[in-house]
């Protein structure tokens, strides 16, 4: 017999068996091959189709009642269409499965700003910070307790966290009003004329910074 590169003939047994491993692999069903076509509700919530988004996560939860990440875009979506006391509802039970997930964390502190609970929404900002201090939604975090800042009438914490929040998200012009208006209202004019202007020139058409920046130059003119 002609020596092949001092190679072995494969033992017929072990080359029966491989034949019928790849013949099972080719002919397994669907459900052994990877799922291209599942619906995904991240890619909903992105698009904002978000009661298709809450539809693909339920069933997920009902067939994967521990994925975290459906409990996240479901509240992501609920949110956004104001359905606050469900979202609690799945975000509650989301930090059940992970009590220390950054994003249920902040998911509940939203849940609380837009319910009026600001003592309960500053916690779960802060407790948001000091988990995720470069997280994905990081920038919003800081908006959210300069916006609460405000409601307590603290300027000067409202001027920190809305600074902080425009640091991460320089381009965004209501921000720069509402850091204007928390210096404006704190007393520091000159601080407050400046970040208005800011506002202005990303956004000319913003009423309330025109407004505000008229308002701190009159302010300021000497009397």
């Amino acid at each position: 017999m002609k020596d092949i590169g001092n190679r072995r003939a494969c033992p017929p047994g072990l080359f029966v068996a491989f034949r019928r491993a790849a013949l099972l692999f080719l002919l397994a069903p669907p459900a052994f091959l990877p799922a291209q076509n599942r619906p995904d509700a991240l890619l909903e919530y992105r698009n904002g189709n978000y009661e298709q988004a809450v539809a693909i996560c339920k069933d997920e939860i009902a067939r994967t009642p521990g994925n975290l990440d459906s409990y996240v875009v479901i509240c992501w979506s609920l949110l956004r269409m104001d359905r606050y006391q469900e979202a609690l509802n799945y975000a509650q039970t989301g930090r059940g499965i992970s009590r220390y997930d950054p994003r249920i964390i902040e998911i509940l502190g939203e849940i609380g700003y837009y319910e009026g609970r600001n003592t309960e929404a500053l916690q779960f900002f802060q407790e948001y910070v000091n988990l995720a201090p470069e997280g994905q939604r990081i920038d919003m975090a800081y908006y959210f307790l300069g916006e609460i800042y405000i409601r307590l009438g603290r300027y000067r914490h409202a001027d920190i966290a809305l600074s902080t929040a425009v640091h991460w998200t320089p381009g965004n012009a209501a921000w720069w009003t509402r850091l204007a208006y928390a210096r404006e209202c704190a007393g520091d004019l000159a601080e407050a004329i400046a970040a208005y202007e800011r506002a202005l020139a990303l956004n000319p058409q913003l009423p309330d910074a025109r407004r505000g920046l008229d308002r701190a130059r009159q302010a300021l003119r000497p009397r």
